[in-house]
């Protein structure tokens, strides 16, 4: 009995090493192929925001490493794309989270002008309830497009709430925490770009993005 037990036990612990074996083989050959499709929709959204004709540089060259915590919402290092037309700069793209949604972080992109207001922004990645708090995703609602165009000052800060709380930004029904989050978290973003505008457009690019994979990606 103890030998049948033995056996069926190192069987059992064989299927785990392998198995475990065979999804770690399948991570690292689709990684980057899941890297390289985030990459490409990254790319997508930031000519949305920043249209081609209104830049000439490749954007996701000019790109420079940033860390804040409290305005970009995490400890992680964050990118930034500028756009500029030949000598003049254009805008800002900055890469945010936002760690305060209702199902854990949303990641987003906002631009920013060179003047300091929200030109746009884009959700990338969330786990907000389907149907609910998804609604911040522009392929479900265009809510997302409010932040188009708009400035932000001290001044004006209180527009920068959901409607519930004084703002000038719809809610979902059953579900504010998700809009509330993603407010804070594009006026943050802009907050950031209008405090530290002349280093995140003169600092030299030091993302790691290879030119021959930027051309790939192009």
């Amino acid at each position: 009995m103890k030998d049948y037990i033995t056996k069926n036990g190192a069987i059992l612990g064989g299927f785990a090493l392998v198995t475990t074996g065979l999804i770690a083989l399948t991570n690292f050959f689709t990684a980057p192929k899941i890297a390289e499709a985030q990459e490409r929709q990254l790319l997508s959204v930031l000519n949305q925001l920043v249209p081609p004709q209104m830049h000439n540089n490749d954007m996701h060259l000019d790109c420079l490493l940033v860390e804040d915590p409290v305005l970009l919402g995490t400890p992680t290092q964050k990118r930034v794309f500028r756009a500029r037309q030949g000598a003049q700069s254009v805008a800002l793209i900055l890469e945010t989270t936002t760690p305060n949604g209702y199902s854990g972080d949303i990641k987003m992109v906002v631009a920013v002008s060179v003047d300091g207001y929200s030109m746009g922004a884009r959700v990338l990645d969330h786990k907000e309830t389907p149907g609910l708090g998804d609604k911040i995703d522009l392929r479900v609602s265009d809510w997302i497009l409010s932040f188009n165009n708009i400035d932000y000052s001290e001044e004006n800060e209180q527009r920068w709430e959901v409607k519930k709380d004084g703002g000038k930004f719809d809610q979902f029904t059953g579900a504010t925490i998700t809009p509330r989050a993603v407010v804070e978290g594009v006026k943050n973003a802009v907050i950031y770009a209008q405090q530290n505008k002349d280093f995140l457009y003169d600092t030299r690019s030091n993302c790691p993005v290879s030119i021959e994979r930027s051309e790939q990606l192009s």
